[in-house]
């Protein structure tokens, strides 16, 4: 078969059909940014994020450490990740290799670096890691202002000095070691941290004194409140009919997909992609709480 031509630089050359990518155990291509995700419902600037963003501000104005933690589902990740400008940042990487652009005007602001270590995060993973992420928003940060990247010209972008803030996300993940590297970067960088776990964290990192003790902020990211579960259902599924009794329904179900999901960010976007399915297989365009109800039978939580 004839190696199909993309317009781009290629590892293959001559008669090289790349048969070798079908069987040798190469595993996967994953430098450079992730595949686009499906898409995904706008964000929503909740209570909590504002916190947390309140918080985030401080912890990278003061180069403290902060530590926030909170259950699984509640928004920690993507408040994080919508702090740092983590899409736009990916986005912009993804099509430096095709077309120069400006970096996003929101990378420019946070100048802040996101590092999610792998569940056998190796202390020498981390140790190339983390200067990677830092030093990256750095450089951007000078080709944003300068038009290129030299560290010996522009001295300022070494050893990551233009990157404020680090959010280090499932910080559960670090073992005792991996702990002790991330305060040594720390202690030698003049920058913010955040660390994002697992209620329980801060009692685990109790154990490490040295860490412990240059904590400056703590932060519980919480569940959603009723109210604001309300205006995200609200905000994603409109009632669109004139109909009393139809619109009656529809706030049955929204009371009822409330309840059922306590705050939990992530169960409510499980809840609605089943409600969606649903309404699709059974050619129903209103919401009402007999629909929610076999949507919550296909979770294996909100029952």
């Amino acid at each position: 078969m004839k190696p199909i031509n993309f317009g781009r630089p290629s590892l293959l050359a001559g008669k090289d059909d790349g048969r070798r990518f079908l069987v040798g155990a190469l595993g996967e291509v994953n430098s450079g940014a992730p595949p686009s995700p499906p898409d995904q419902p706008s964000f929503l600037v909740t209570r909590e994020h504002r916190r947390f963003t309140e918080f985030a501000d401080t912890v990278r104005a003061h180069r403290y450490i902060g530590l926030c933690w909170g259950p699984p589902g509640v928004g920690k990740t993507l408040s994080a990740r919508h702090y740092a400008a983590v899409n736009e940042w990916e986005a912009w990487q993804a099509a430096l290799t095709e077309k120069p652009e400006p970096v996003p005007d929101r990378v420019l602001e946070a100048r802040t670096a996101f590092f999610t270590p792998t569940v056998a995060a190796t202390v020498r993973q981390i140790d190339l890691g983390l200067p990677s992420a830092c030093q990256q928003i750095s450089y951007a940060i000078d080709y944003a202002e300068h038009g290129v990247v030299d560290p010996y010209v522009h001295t300022e972008s070494r050893s990551s000095g233009r990157t404020e803030l680090l959010i280090i996300d499932e910080a559960d993940r670090l073992k005792a070691t991996g702990l002790e590297q991330v305060r040594d970067y720390y202690d030698r960088h003049t920058m913010g941290l955040i660390l994002v776990g697992m209620p329980g964290i801060e009692k685990r990192l109790a154990r490490y004194p040295q860490l412990y003790s240059r904590i400056g902020f703590a932060h519980e990211y919480r569940p959603l409140s009723p109210d604001e579960v309300t205006a995200v259902l609200t905000e994603r599924i409109p009632a669109s009919s004139h109909n009393p009794e139809e619109n009656l329904a529809h706030a049955t179900a929204v009371a009822t997909i409330v309840r059922i999901t306590a705050g939990n960010f992530r169960l409510v976007d499980r809840l609605l992609t089943q409600v969606r399915r649903i309404q699709t297989l059974n050619d129903i365009e209103t919401l009402t709480p007999e629909v929610v109800d076999a949507a919550r039978e296909t979770l294996l939580i909100g029952h």
